[in-house]
Order: structure tokens, then C-alpha cells, then sequence
């Protein structure tokens, strides 16, 4: 194999294409802290709960239901449309631009016995989604994959390779390789979890608080949310009195090699706009932006 086509084949993967033009400081990043976990950097957020929860009620007496957790993953998405140098991740030190945005999250699923059994769910979405087409595709994909029965490819093999021994450490370990060097089939990235743009976890459907949660050394994913149960404070008003509020608390881990502080800050503008305004959702964004040679679309779903 030529010097040339060498080149070519490790500067494209099934889901990245290298990115060309770059901060040199970013650049290094990578060689600096090789791993996810050398480059985790946690951030929080509390959203007023009182706008979304207004904005919830308005729509369910519209006959729309719509989620907490279905704004804030709408808000991520048209962030990415409005900031895409967010939507990399470094790979074997070097940075890719991802050719698709997707979404990640656990479920439990609805077992006969009542016991607790997770199915890990991954969507994919278009930049130009509105809140109504965000809300269409998880509702979709949790109906999908909650029965046991029905359980997705990535929940059957994990049980397939527990069964075997010394089946899992040989198969990961090859996966960790081929996905390093880009030769990872598609079929299994696009099945995997844990290549994604960004995990999500909801703590406040099983009652718990935001947690800060780890980014997986496997895979590529390299932002994680943590949505948390809705929590009162107290705060002061424009006229200095004390007022009583509640928040709904994000937590946020990013991968600093992805990108400079200043553009995580561009994003994370974006998304708290949306937030506190979710009704700028309801449109597609007037203009999508895309990594140089990475646009990409989803079909839209079917109402």
C-alpha cells in the first residue's frame, strides 16, 4: 500500500473524516492527555423550571406531549446546527469531524417480573430538527425498545458474548483496535452507544439528582448531560426582594481536546437560549452549519 493511500485510509472512518484546518494548540491536546478520562472537564447549568414547565402545559393542552428531556436534547441539536466544531472526537490523537449527530441514552424496559433491565438506545437526528421532529424520534425509538422481547442487536450481543468465556475480552479488545486505526465495520458503530454525539442520562425519571458522568474511554463519545430531579431555591429579583424558584439541574462533561473553551461557551449560549425561550424550537434554525466535508441529513420523521 502506497504512502498516499495510507493516508487516505486512516483520515477516514465510517463515521469521521479528519478534520484539516485546526488551532495548533488543539491539535496537541490530544497528545497530552491521550485519553477521555485525562481530558474530562465537568460544567452544570440550572435551567428555570417554570419556563419549560409553562411551555410543557401549553403544549399538552395542545394535544402535544412533550418532555423535559426532549427540550434539552432539541436544544443540543440546534446548538450543533448553529456551532458544528462541537460535533468531533479524537480518536488515536487526532481530531474527526462526525459525518452524522446523533443522541444516547439508557432506558429501562418494561420486564414481566418488574426487575430493573437497561436497553441502550441511539438516535439520529438532523440539524435543522425542530423540537416537534426531536420529540417524534425518541418517542419512536423508546416505544421500539422497550419491550424485552424486541431487544436491539447491541443488547443480544452483549448477552451472546457473556456466555462465552473469555469471549468479551477478545472481542472488545478487537474492536478497541479496528475503531483506532478506523477500520471498525459500520454496522457495529452505528449500533454502538458509545458512538455518538452525545450520551444522555434522565436521574429525574428514577428520582435522582444530576450527576456528573464519566466519558467512556470506548467509543468516541465526547459530551455527556445529566439531567437531574427539579430542586427549590431562593434567588433575588431585579427589584432586590427575595423570591423563591425552581431550577432543573444539567450536568455537563466535555472532552476539552474537541475543541477551544471558547467554543464549548458558544454552544452551551446557544442551548441555554433555547432553554429559556423553547419556543424557538418550534422552527427549523434560518441556517445550518457544517464541518468542512461533513454535512450530513436525516430523513424526517413520519408524523
Amino acid at each position: 500500500m502506497t504512502l498516499e493511500r495510507m493516508i487516505a485510509l486512516f483520515g477516514r472512518r465510517p463515521d469521521g473524516r479528519r478534520v484539516k484546518h485546526m488551532d495548533p494548540v488543539v491539535q496537541l491536546t490530544p497528545y497530552l492527555m491521550p485519553m477521555r478520562c485525562d481530558a474530562q472537564v465537568f460544567m452544570d447549568h440550572d435551567v428555570d423550571y417554570e419556563i419549560l414547565m409553562r411551555y410543557i402545559a401549553n403544549k399538552s393542552r395542545e394535544g402535544i406531549k412533550i418532555t423535559f428531556m426532549e427540550i434539552l436534547i432539541a436544544g443540543f441539536i440546534r446548538g450543533v446546527s448553529q456551532v458544528p466544531e462541537v460535533n468531533r472526537f479524537v480518536m488515536n490523537k487526532q481530531l474527526f469531524n462526525r459525518t452524522e449527530l446523533t443522541v444516547a441514552f439508557t432506558l429501562l424496559m418494561d420486564t414481566p417480573d418488574g426487575s430493573f433491565e437497561e436497553n441502550a438506545v441511539k438516535i439520529l437526528f438532523d440539524p435543522s430538527d425542530t423540537i416537534y421532529d426531536v420529540s417524534a424520534r425518541v418517542k419512536a425509538a423508546i416505544a421500539k425498545n422497550r419491550n424485552p422481547e424486541d431487544a436491539g442487536l447491541a443488547v443480544n450481543l452483549a448477552r451472546f458474548l457473556m456466555n462465552v468465556p473469555l469471549m468479551p475480552n477478545l472481542v472488545v479488545g478487537l474492536v478497541r483496535l479496528l475503531d483506532r486505526y478506523g477500520l471498525c465495520p459500520k454496522f457495529l458503530l452505528d449500533i454502538s452507544p458509545f458512538h455518538t454525539s452525545m450520551f444522555i442520562t434522565n436521574m429525574a425519571s428514577i428520582g435522582m439528582h444530576r450527576v456528573y458522568h464519566h466519558i467512556y474511554n470506548f467509543g468516541n463519545t465526547c459530551l455527556f448531560f445529566s439531567l437531574g430531579t427539579p430542586e427549590r431555591s431562593y434567588g433575588v429579583d431585579v427589584a432586590g426582594k427575595v423570591v423563591r424558584k425552581r431550577t432543573l439541574p444539567v450536568g455537563v462533561t466535555a472532552d476539552e481536546r474537541v475543541c477551544g473553551g471558547a467554543v464549548y461557551a458558544q454552544l452551551f449560549a446557544a442551548i441555554k437560549k433555547c432553554l429559556k425561550e423553547p419556543a424557538l424550537l418550534e422552527n427549523p434554525p434560518e441556517e445550518v452549519r457544517y464541518n468542512e466535508g461533513c454535512e450530513y441529513h436525516a430523513s424526517k420523521p413520519v408524523s
